[in-house]
């Protein structure tokens, strides 16, 4: 009886050990895949190209969510069009693609409204004006293996402008490679994104955690998050372009552009509380102000905030240009000088 009994319990215990195996590799398995969140609003020219870019991966682990904005062209026709081609087509790369459509609420709103209906533990994001590299989610998979300390991981990427490619100047040391950041050096040393939402990649339980976008900001929103995260998280970066960054999209369908947000809708604007208390996001913010708030200074635009956010800034801390625009020439000056800089810029675009 004693023996029977011990190997009942052998047998109880090794089914059990599989069974704790088998969930390991599951979650493990889990953890290796990816939400793929699109959010689309009126780019109806786009749309196609980021689809494809996506399911061209190859690493196919994925699910795509495309959520769908509100809009006012043909983009929702343009994407229920291809999807349907796809399914009947049975193309290779076929993936169900997970289409919801919502009341115009910005693209924060968007975004947040995808992570819901996310199945896995990884958020990756691009917009629909912008395209992955064929690598991009296999290449993300092992950076995220080799680092599964980190919170949030990135890669370079081109910017692409007036038809050309250009690799984004990320603020890394020369040579490296891939590891761990510190994300506002590493941002305050170009004033180029370290995480640009087309190569960013999130924990979805961090992500939820940190409640998602702030749907009232209209410029800044994914820096807002980033930083949030980053702060909190070590920051995993692969120093090798593998996403595109479109810049060439008409102003009228871009955040960045000519137009002057409301405190509330702009990240500038916002408290950041405890975090000014680290020297490094300090740093960063300023730089951030100090070129972000000009277009607000010169215009007299939101000229209380701008006064209070430049007012707590030491000059002497960052380049003489800025002592320039904010101190020494007169306001009309060195707008005079921007528009002829701008136009400059659109004379070398066209040729």
């Amino acid at each position: 009886m004693p023996i029977q009994k011990n190997v009942i319990i052998l047998h109880c215990l090794t089914v059990t050990i599989i069974n704790q195996y088998k969930l390991t590799v599951y979650h493990l398995s889990l953890q290796n895949v990816f939400s793929v969140i699109i959010p689309l609003y009126n780019k109806a020219a786009y749309i196609e190209k980021a689809i494809q870019s996506v399911l061209s991966q190859t690493f196919r682990e994925f699910e795509l969510i495309v959520v769908d904005d509100g809009s006012t062209d043909d983009s929702l026709k343009k994407l229920r069009v291809l999807s349907y081609e796809l399914r009947e087509g049975k193309q290779e790369q076929y993936r169900e693609i997970n289409i919801r459509n919502q009341e115009n609420q910005g693209v924060s709103v968007a975004r947040n409204n995808g992570v819901k209906l996310a199945k896995y533990d990884y958020i990756a994001f691009l917009d629909a004006d912008d395209w992955w590299e064929p690598t991009y989610l296999e290449e993300m998979k092992r950076l995220i293996e080799a680092y599964p300390e980190a919170g949030i991981y990135g890669s370079g990427y081109y910017i692409v402008k007036n038809a050309n490619k250009r690799i984004a100047p990320i603020g890394v040391e020369s040579g490296f490679k891939q590891g761990l950041i510190n994300y506002c050096r590493a941002y305050a040393k170009t004033l180029c994104m370290p995480l640009w939402t087309g190569t960013t990649i999130i924990k979805k339980t961090i992500f939820d955690s940190e409640q998602g976008f702030k749907s009232n900001l209209k410029l800044g929103e994914d820096f807002d998050l980033w930083i949030r995260v980053a702060m909190k998280f070590p920051v995993a970066f692969l120093n090798k372009p593998l996403s595109n960054y479109n810049q060439d999209v008409e102003l009228a369908n871009r955040a960045i552009g000519a137009k002057l947000y409301n405190p509330q809708e702009h990240m500038l604007f916002t408290d950041y509380g405890t975090l000014n208390a680290n020297p490094d996001f300090r740093y960063l913010y300023e730089r951030l102000a100090l070129y972000g708030l000009l277009p607000y200074y010169l215009n007299n635009k939101n000229t209380k905030e701008v006064d209070a956010i430049l007012s707590g800034i030491d000059l002497k801390k960052h380049e003489y240009k800025y002592r320039l625009y904010y101190q020494i020439f007169p306001k009309f000056i060195v707008k005079t000088g921007m528009n002829f800089r701008k136009i400059g810029a659109i004379i070398k675009g066209k040729l």
